[in-house]
């Protein structure tokens, strides 16, 4: 066995580093394939904005006959260590075949990458953009990812804690149903607040108008940063290609943004699930794949609630009321009957509370797992 770098520009490699994942899931009907130009675009220096200010080193490995039996990305952000003022590598794009033997070599020549550009920490799985999904999976394997979460084998845990790493934090994914009862209390509070703060709610009917508020979600995204951690602020590239990733699949109206006056202060964000389609197509768009992925956008009964926040001078004044008033209505009044909250952080215990209350059952469990270098 060799682990290899790999030269993103040759294309032999390049596809091997795509094409593994196929191979490791072709028995796992769960598997969401991603989309085709979002894998290949993360492997281009020169087009993805993460490289603009930040690199990576891509890992494959090879058996003695040459095959690929599992790869790895090890991500040296540098936007990321300056904000939260720390030397962290990431890693992500974790496949491997059930051998701790060939995950501990593609760790170990990683952690040889981050240790020889100063960094003293792994952390993963957590990949290059605000969208992209994190942890691994270590609940609910039986259910189908929602759009962009990842997804795994169960025996990856195990792969991880052979290589030196161990469970860190845990997000977690709900499970709405549009039939389950939601207490009218809340909508009523919503209203409430909404008049006594003087804020009203956003919608957006095409998306062109969705695209027009594309310069001014770097800003509100990255006011409402303030007092989380672990989180990075926006470059106007990467809130440009944030906003290029939920055009493909938006539904305009289920976008929602909390206004004061003429400033935006929250946001909801929420888009019909195509993972059925991009299961058919094997996650290509080109040639005839974009007719399945808008059949599926009109047919879905699915729906991904993936990213909720206020800027931090409006927390606790109800926002939070205002956000599930929102969640419910998005599901009901776009005629879906389920939903998918995906990836709410364990640590926020209250507002998981809140979200049991509302009847929401977290289904999926995914680990972040770390490990000293």
């Amino acid at each position: 066995m060799q682990i290899i770098p790999i030269d993103t520009h040759d294309r032999r490699r390049a596809k091997q580093f795509l094409e593994l994942p196929f191979a490791i899931y072709r028995d796992i009907p769960q598997w969401v394939p991603p989309l085709e130009t979002d894998a290949r675009r993360m492997l281009e220096r020169q087009h993805h904005p993460f490289f603009q200010h930040s690199e990576a080193v891509f890992l494959l490995a090879l058996d003695d006959a040459e095959r690929p039996v599992g790869r790895l990305a090890v991500l040296d952000n540098r936007t990321y260590n300056r904000y939260n003022q720390q030397h962290t590598a990431f890693f992500y794009l974790f496949e491997c075949i059930d051998d701790p033997a060939t995950a501990r070599a593609m760790f170990e020549a990683g952690l040889d990458w981050a240790r020889a550009r100063g960094l003293n920490r792994m952390l993963g799985p957590k990949g290059f953009a605000a969208l992209d999904g994190m942890g691994l999976l270590v609940a609910g394997f039986e259910h189908r990812p929602a759009l962009g979460v990842p997804y795994n084998p169960p025996y990856y845990p195990r792969l991880l804690e052979s290589a030196g790493f161990a469970p860190l934090d845990e997000v977690v994914s709900g499970y709405l149903n549009s039939a389950m009862p939601f207490p009218e209390v809340i909508h009523k509070a919503s209203e409430r607040i909404q008049q006594r703060r003087g804020l009203r709610v956003a919608r957006f009917r095409t998306r062109r108008d969705l695209r027009a508020f594309v310069p001014r979600l770097q800003q509100l995204y990255n006011d409402s940063l303030a007092g989380t951690v672990d989180n990075m602020p926006l470059s106007a590239e990467d809130a440009e290609a944030m906003a290029q990733q939920m055009l493909w699949f938006a539904d305009p109206r289920l976008i929602k943004i909390l206004m004061k006056d003429d400033e935006p202060v929250g946001f909801l964000f929420a888009y019909p699930d195509v993972s059925a389609a991009l299961q058919r197509t094997r996650g290509r768009v080109f040639p005839f794949g974009w007719i399945r992925l808008l059949l599926e956008l009109r047919r879905t009964r699915w729906i991904n609630i993936n990213g909720a926040a206020i800027v931090d001078r409006y927390r606790g004044l109800g926002g939070t009321a205002i956000l599930f008033s929102e969640m419910q209505r998005s599901v009901v009044e776009g005629g879906f009957l389920h939903a998918d909250l995906v990836q709410v952080g364990a640590a926020n215990d209250r507002m998981q509370r809140e979200l049991r209350d509302l009847g929401i059952d977290f289904y999926k469990r995914h680990c972040m797992y770390q490990r000293s270098i």
